[in-house]
């Protein structure tokens, strides 16, 4: 018996990942955000939360120009 011929390509890379924010199973190449500039894609270079999550995140979170207009600088 030879190890090549039990394992495949795929079966060592991972194609899919569950996303830790909305839970949900989606294609780890096209749904995640790449997190660190590896040589190949290692599925640890990837983010946790997808693309969709991650946007709205930073949506929801964003700064409005109204909090902006009301800073003042310290008068000290």
């Amino acid at each position: 018996m030879d190890l090549e011929d039990q394992f495949q390509l795929e079966h060592l890379l991972f194609r899919e990942r569950w996303c830790k924010v909305c839970g949900e199973k989606k294609n780890l190449i096209e749904e995640f955000y790449r997190t660190r500039k590896d040589k190949g894609s290692v599925p640890s270079s990837y983010s946790y939360e997808c693309k969709e999550c991650t946007k709205k995140r930073i949506v929801l979170h964003r700064m409005t120009s109204a909090v902006l207009d009301k800073w003042e600088y310290p008068d000290w």
